[in-house]
């Protein structure tokens, strides 16, 4: 029986599977297979799904489940879409109405499916949207939204909004996800526009297809130039090649020159860039003022009221600013769970961990015991981070080689601190850590604190108070008072140092690190989330004390990824913090 939920349209036999593996075929109709199932339900903010005209500020429940119908090259969810069969162990069964209840009881406005693909559990959104409406919540969702027509139709008599994400705006890239054309993705955005629900688009900016992103502007203005869209700036994970990366300046060139297409054009990915807020497309004043927060995702500061300029127009919105916005705790929601599980691969591929159902039945117990909450908890310090490890060998049954990775890092550590360790005040440069642009300073919590600290250095991010995930933009007045001496580029949402320089110098930014041109890159996945951190310490060393440190880098990361891969060449080019997910 041919499914009738999804445009690629799976020729489904009794008891067999569609190409996503969540449909099954029983006796005269498509079911799903892990109805009303849940692998994560947690209270997000509406900028957090991301949706930035719809009650911004208001708290949702985002509720996710495993799968997907595409296969996209450099999936932020890979670990939860790729392999559904091997994460759906973890999932729990939860009814409607309980979902519903959940949601009042967390104080949450709303109900969100995302991070996974929404469309593999129609008929579950259906029951929920259905549900939630009865006690006075609204219900979206973050699609593909490769809905056939007759889906999308009834879908939209039931939900609220919805985040259409383009890949593209031709028929090959949605070729390179696995699919067809582009074609349903722009009539189903039609559509759900013409039945009154909320719709925003986001699209895809890889390196080199700009003109995929200029084409979806183009489709999308056709329909309306209300319609917000966001840019998401390409960060390579999993299979992607770091060179469909563009920088942060290019796709902010890029957002600025879709101004005379749409009214509303957002940019992501792209921590500390003024390109998140909203600008009166009349007189180009600022109404709504926002801030990076973690993969996908933004925090509102600022809403003028009703979305009003001060030239009077109106900023096309459904629903007041909430104020006092909601902040997930640690690595809870939107696309940061992804993150966290990322790191926990990232230790067991050291401890050589490659049982195919020894790692099945480790997710299931890591997703059920809440597990993220953990893994932040232990990104404290070195000392908390060899908990971790020591954990995860326990369970796995790899003590021994648990062991061995916790010495080789207290080893290679021990080296640095006692050379580093005694130096005066004096002799410690000031260094500040930032993400993406200069002015995204990564907050005081963060673990690249200890590894300036540990390599001789005073971190100025230390004295960073404000939340956020994971920093917060600084006025051009706050980084002048840090003054540093060295900055540091984050390996994950990076720049290039010479991005750095010119941004500095456009913004007339003045510290000792600006005119001492003192702007160094950290390597990918060196500094966050992976035991590869040890390699990162090393080049921090040598950047901020050649006098005393002249670690041979390459010869030390082919030491770690021997002993650790098995392999010298081993290596990994973009910014997962593993090679490959299981």
């Amino acid at each position: 029986m041919k499914c009738p939920v999804c445009e690629i349209g799976c020729d489904i036999p009794e008891g067999g599977v569609g190409r996503c593996g969540m449909y099954t075929c029983l006796g005269k109709g498509i079911a799903e297979i892990h109805g009303n199932s849940y692998m994560a339900m947690m209270p997000i903010s509406m900028e957090t799904i991301p949706i930035l005209h719809y009650i911004p500020g208001a708290k949702v429940l985002q509720v996710s489940s495993v799968g997907c119908n595409f296969s996209c090259r450099g999936c932020i969810s890979g670990i939860f879409t790729s392999n559904p069969r091997s994460v759906s162990g973890a999932l729990k069964r939860v009814p409607p109405e309980k979902v519903v209840s959940k949601a009042i009881d967390e104080g949450c406005e709303g109900i969100a499916f995302c991070l996974n693909e929404p469309l593999v559990s129609y008929y579950t959104v259906m029951g929920v949207a259905e549900e939630a409406a009865k006690e006075g919540l609204f219900t979206g969702i973050s699609s593909n939204c490769y809905f056939t027509k007759s889906a999308a139709h009834f879908l939209s008599n039931t939900i609220d909004f919805i985040n259409i994400g383009f890949k593209g705006a031709s028929d090959a890239r949605y070729r390179d996800c696995g699919v067809m054309s582009s074609e349903p993705v722009f009539r189903n955005l039609k559509l759900f526009h013409d039945a009154g629900v909320h719709v925003e688009a986001s699209v895809m900016h890889l390196k080199g297809m700009e003109n995929e992103v200029v084409g979806t502007a183009e489709g999308i203005s056709g329909i309306s130039s209300d319609i917000p869209l966001q840019i998401m700036r390409f960060v390579p994970f999993g299979d992607a090649a770091i060179d469909l990366e563009p920088p942060v300046s290019s796709s902010e060139l890029l957002c600025n020159g879709l101004k005379d297409i749409l009214d509303h054009v957002y940019l992501f990915n792209s921590p500390g860039t003024p390109m998140l807020n909203t600008y009166c497309p009349k007189c180009g004043s600022l109404i709504a003022e926002r801030e990076f927060y973690g993969p996908m995702g933004s925090k509102t500061k600022w809403f003028s009221p009703g979305g009003r300029c001060t030239c009077g127009y109106v900023l096309p919105l459904k629903g007041e600013f909430r104020e006092g916005v909601f902040h997930e705790e640690g690595m809870m929601g939107g696309y940061r769970p992804t993150r966290g599980f990322e790191m926990v691969l990232a230790i067991l591929e050291c401890l050589d961990v490659r049982d195919g159902i020894k790692l099945d039945w480790l997710w299931k117990d890591l997703i059920k015991e809440n597990y993220l909450a953990y893994v932040h908890e232990k990104l404290a310090s070195f000392e908390t981070y060899y908990e971790m490890i020591r954990d995860l060998s326990r369970r796995t049954g790899k003590i021994d080689e648990g062991e061995d990775l916790v010495c080789y890092l207290e080893a290679k550590s021990r080296k640095v601190t006692e050379k580093a360790g005694n130096l005066p005040v004096s002799k410690r440069p000031n260094v500040y850590y930032s993400m993406g642009t200069p002015l995204f300073g990564l907050i005081s919590t963060r673990f690249e604190n200890s590894l300036v600290e540990c390599a001789g250095g005073r971190s100025l991010n230390r004295r960073i108070t404000r939340k956020g995930k994971p920093g917060v933009t600084l006025s051009k007045e706050e980084f002048e008072c840090l003054n540093p001496d060295y900055v540091i580029v984050s390996g994950l949402f990076s720049s290039p140092a010479s991005d750095y320089m010119d941004f500095c110098i456009r913004e007339g930014l003045d510290a000792g690190a600006v005119s001492n041109g003192r702007i160094f890159n950290m390597v990918p996945g060196w500094d966050f989330g992976s035991p590869r951190w040890i390699l990162g310490l090393m080049h921090l060393a040598n950047i901020l004390h050649p006098d005393i440190f002249s670690f041979d880098l390459e010869r030390e990361r082919k030491e770690y990824y021997m002993m650790f891969y098995r392999d010298s060449d081993y290596d990994i080019t973009n910014r997962s913090f593993v090679k490959y997910l299981p």
